[in-house]
């Protein structure tokens, strides 16, 4: 890492860059001739099989397994593991193509890309890279959102469970989560203000832990409540629930019944969200084999695992709950014992959300160290784009520019204004929309189709010269643009979903 000079700031730190394959060339002629450093001039990577699944597994799991349940209570029995499926599958075929654009040109002796941002420059280049840089950008502001809602929600919900065990479940309990938003956007304003978030490593690890933990909760309180059950009797219908059915936001219409099955749609998208990363993760392994060979078997894996879980957690949410399937599994309080439990998975989702709103950021722009563990929190990309890009525009103002310093901290009055009001923003958003189902399947229709999907198939078009009008070609459009379809139909759901909502909802009146 190098400084620009005092008067630049310490915070626009620039990654030191590989070196090119003439001088690695240059210092290692035969290919293998050294044990520590790899083709580009790196040190020798590490990575297996069996650490890029772990990775791969670790960063998908997180807060989306929690309105699966209410997904499939909207798709049914039939529709909803199908649908789950077909996302698998969709996801699998496309991380197969995006793999193989880890190296340009050649796809075991090109040039390395070091993440999704590189290997679309390579492949792509132009317009297309400024397109995809806003959309990653606009999306980790809205997992910003999202986390800042999902945490409140979880905060309320412990304050909720600890009332019902001392009142009784007849108790409402109400409890508004503005208070909580408010918390939680203090304690990130401090987080974020840290400008080496990659000295904290271990945070992402505690966060790792912490989503196994409250997944695992729903998943066992889910078969629990089965089992529970008269005669082990599932319950649900193979079509979702049903037009006219009571629900807490009234009776469901036809209108309804359509939104919300769309939007379960973005839902089950979001929770499958990884593509972003997968080229850092892929950058950690070994070679040979190949790398994207190696990749190709960790995706299946990691597929496979995810894929059954979610299977699990949604279907025996279902199961539990049939049309009442809450949107939130943990904080709908569809269960209310053991109350101590249920605050042990609440108290994780928070303390994973904290520290997940800052590696957020890192999703486009992730390190992975196989020999560490998991390591998100290398580079926070949606504050040094706006800091780098007003640094260059504003190369001598003192506001920008200039560091103070505070004991052993080095203060930025730019990134202490820019931060805190980023942090600001998106807790008042939060607030005026404290709507989780309907973020999370916005956030779902909004990145799958661009991030997951469209970019993979025209990177791979490109680095394989596909013919235009071939069958090949035309069968990789045609995925493309039903998936574009789906995304669109998801994204209509849940903005649909966020209307109704508003019509019964104050703004910053929020009482659960």
């Amino acid at each position: 890492m190098i400084d620009e000079g005092r008067d630049s700031g310490r915070y626009l730190q620039v990654e030191v860059q590989p070196k090119s394959h003439g001088e690695a060339e240059a210092i290692f002629p035969q290919q293998g001739i050294s044990k520590c450093f790899d083709d580009d001039g790196r040190l020798r990577r590490t990575g297996t099989v069996w650490t890029a699944t772990a990775h791969i597994i670790t960063a998908v799991i997180g807060s989306g397994v929690l309105s699966l349940a209410w997904a499939i209570g909207q798709l049914g029995w039939v529709v909803g593991p199908t649908v789950m499926l077909l996302f698998a599958l969709v996801i699998y075929y496309t991380s197969n193509l995006l793999s193989q654009c880890y190296r340009t040109g050649d796809p075991v002796a090109g040039r390395r890309n070091y993440t999704y941002m590189d290997a679309v420059k390579s492949n792509l280049g132009g317009v297309k890279v400024k397109i995809c840089g806003w959309i990653q950008y606009l999306n980790l502001l809205g997992v910003a959102i999202g986390y800042t809602i999902a945490s409140s929600i979880s905060m309320v919900a412990i304050k909720r469970s600890n009332c019902f065990h001392k009142h009784g479940e007849k108790d409402p309990c109400h409890a508004s989560s503005n208070a909580y938003m408010i918390m939680f956007g203090i304690t990130e304003i401090l987080f974020s203000q840290i400008p080496d978030f990659d000295q904290v490593w271990w945070l992402s690890i505690v966060a790792a832990v912490m989503s196994f933990t409250y997944s695992a909760i729903g998943l066992s309180l889910g078969i629990t409540q089965v089992i529970g059950t008269r005669n082990g009797r599932l319950k649900g219908s193979l079509m979702g629930i049903s037009i006219g059915a009571m629900t807490k936001a009234g009776r469901v219409t036809m209108m309804q019944k359509m939104w919300r099955s769309l939007q379960a749609l973005g839902d089950i998208a979001f929770a499958y969200s990884y593509s972003i990363i997968l080229i850092e993760i892929q950058d950690t392994l070994k070679s040979p084999p190949a790398e994207y060979k190696t990749m190709k078997k960790s995706t299946v894996l990691s597929i496979s695992v995810t894929t059954t879980f979610y299977l699990l957690c949604g279907c025996m949410g279902y199961a539990a709950f049939g049309d009442d399937a809450p949107g939130n599994l943990l904080t709908g309080f569809g269960f209310y014992n053991p109350y101590w439990l249920l605050d042990i998975a609440n108290v994780a989702i928070v303390v994973h959300l904290v520290g997940a709103y800052q590696p957020f950021r890192a999703r486009a722009r992730a390190h992975y160290d196989s020999q560490k563990g998991l390591s998100q929190v290398y580079c926070q990309p949606l504050f040094a784009f706006v800091e780098k890009w007003t640094a260059h525009r504003f190369p001598k103002s003192d506001f920008v520019t200039k560091e103070y310093e505070v004991g052993s901290y080095h203060l930025n009055l730019f990134r202490l204004v820019w931060r805190t009001g980023f942090v600001v923003v998106t807790t008042v958003v939060s607030m005026l929309m404290p709507f989780f189902n309907d973020v999370v399947g916005i956030l779902g229709a909004f990145g799958f189709w661009p991030l997951t999907v469209y970019f993979p198939i025209e990177m791979y078009i490109s680095q394989k010269k596909i013919a235009r009008w071939s069958p090949r070609w035309v069968g990789l459009q045609m995925l493309s643009l039903s998936c574009l379809i789906i995304s669109i139909a998801a994204a209509c759901g849940s903005f649909a979903g966020v209307v109704l909502d508003l019509k019964s909802y104050k703004p910053f009146k929020s009482t659960v």
